[in-house]
């Protein structure tokens, strides 16, 4: 019995000298003090915000966005007056490029060649579906009495310009004056291309003036052969009607429907 004790005694001195060997040599039990910055994303010592207020930034410095930095070399990469207008005359993306890279004042004497080639093709292409010979299909005067040097040059030039003693429209035909029953042939009281307002049909007066004739209708569905189908593309409209909600008031469009 002496004996066990004795080895049970020496087994206890045993274990608390193996306790006492584990413990963390570096834990001498200092608290660690973690000193507040002003980047330390939380809001600490005497700061009023995140990293702001007190003896940081003040908070509404530190609200303020960033200015800007408009250093460096910028280019011209897009650009839009009429819509539609480059997409649908220029032959290839390497002119549709050149064309929203370029300035106003140049376009017209760059591009309006390319435009007229351009509107030509589509008559021809029109002639071929028709099975008509290409000669005989080609660009006719418009309801502005426009030829196709002088239109194809004045959409080349893609801007909407503005009449300072007409009103703001796209196309607006004005009445019958002349009684002929053809309110889209010109008879004194038309308005072109002044502007735009919000309601007009930009894409249907374009193709009208590209592809309607002098009368606006040529190339409109026509069936003339009386047999219900049509005989004649439907190139005067792109059978889009008017969708938005137009108001009175900035910003004048409602929700889209």
């Amino acid at each position: 019995m002496k004996f066990k004790n004795i080895k049970y005694t020496f087994l206890s001195l045993l274990a608390v000298a193996a306790l006492a060997s584990c413990s963390d040599d570096d834990d001498d039990n200092t608290p660690v003090v973690i000193t507040p910055t002003c980047d330390d994303g939380i809001m600490n010592g005497d700061e009023t915000g995140v990293d702001c207020g007190g003896t940081c930034t003040p908070c509404e410095d530190a609200m303020e966005p960033e200015a800007p930095d408009f250093t460096g070399t910028y280019a011209q990469v897009d650009f839009m007056g009429r819509p539609g207008i480059n997409t649908v005359l220029s032959a290839d993306g390497d002119i549709k490029d050149s064309h929203n890279m370029s300035i106003p004042s140049e376009m017209a004497a760059t591009f309006q060649a390319d435009f007229e080639a351009r509107l030509e093709a589509y008559h021809d292409v029109y002639a071929n579906i028709l099975g008509a010979d290409p000669n005989d299909v080609d660009y006719e005067v418009n309801i502005l009495g426009l030829d196709a040097p002088t239109l194809t040059g004045y959409l080349a030039a893609d801007v909407l310009e503005v009449a300072p003693n007409l009103p703001t429209t796209y196309f607006n035909p004005g009445t019958d004056a002349d009684d002929d029953g053809r309110i889209l042939v010109p008879d004194g009281d038309e308005v072109a291309l002044t502007g735009r307002l919000p309601q007009d049909d930009v894409i249907d007066v374009s193709l009208i003036l590209l592809f309607g004739g002098m009368e606006g209708d040529r190339f409109s569905g026509q069936d003339t052969d009386d047999d219900g189908m049509a005989d004649l593309p439907r190139l005067t409209s792109d059978g889009v009607g008017l969708t938005a909600t137009v108001g009175t008031t900035f910003p004048y469009l409602g929700a889209p429907e």
